[in-house]
């Protein structure tokens, strides 16, 4: 009996994961896809996250399985973002760098550096996926104590049993900043991180402000690579 239980689980396993490599275009891989049609997103909302939000399917089964270990824990875990197409982090991007429109950042180069210190460029953002998830709140030092460093430990102790790492750690040489709130969903992210290092140049990224410096700064191999050694 374990022996078929055990062939079952491996079976939807492989399936999940053979589902989650279809339709792998550059369109999907640069967010430029409508995820509240695809079957592969779900919609989550309250009490997993604070509004409504999409999702992989598979990292959205396990995400519920870690929210409720760690509510056992008293710990509460609360998606802040999830899937965030192309036009959406377009939007994200278009702000930053319109507040950065000042003496100290005229050098587009400079600014787009400033911007990616914390933002990703639309079109090479994990968030595109559905892996990726915001949890709780958008700064390094609520995690550095009281309340936010006992969830930061909690993840960090028990989020890979549900398939879940932080993809922006410190001491990385490239890349953006520490990002203690994000985590990914491993068993995906990394089919389509691989699929994109393969499919995806530079110049395949373009259409907001900035886009220039996108071949100056390597944007591919610098940032979108640039990730916790974990996933290698």
């Amino acid at each position: 009996m374990v022996k078929i239980l055990f062939f079952f689980a491996c079976c939807i396993s492989i399936a999940s994961n053979a589902n989650s490599q279809k339709n792998l275009t550059k369109e999907f891989l640069t967010g430029k896809n409508d995820f509240k049609k695809d079957v592969n997103f779900v919609k989550l909302g309250e009490p997993f996250a604070n509004k409504s939000i999409y999702i992989n399917r598979e990292a959205s089964i396990q995400f519920k399985k870690m929210y409720a270990a760690a509510l056992a824990d008293n710990i509460k875990l609360i998606i802040l973002s999830a899937a965030r197409n192309f036009d959406y982090q377009k939007a994200i991007w278009g702000k930053k760098w319109e507040r950065l429109n000042n003496s100290a950042f005229k050098d587009p180069l400079l600014r787009a550096t400033e911007i990616l210190k914390y933002s990703a460029l639309p079109g090479t953002s994990r968030h595109h996926w559905g892996t990726d998830i915001d949890l709780v709140n958008l700064n390094n030092s609520y995690f550095e104590s009281g309340e936010g460093k006992r969830i930061y430990e909690w993840l960090k102790a028990n989020a890979s049993k549900y398939g879940f790492y932080q993809p922006y750690t410190a001491g990385r040489k490239m890349g953006y900043k520490e990002e203690k709130w994000h985590w990914s969903y491993l068993p995906v992210a990394e089919i389509y991180l691989q699929e994109y290092l393969k499919t995806i140049t530079c110049n395949d990224i373009s259409g907001f402000y900035g886009a220039k410096t996108v071949l100056q700064l390597n944007v591919v191999n610098n940032y979108v690579k640039a990730v916790n050694t974990k996933y290698w």
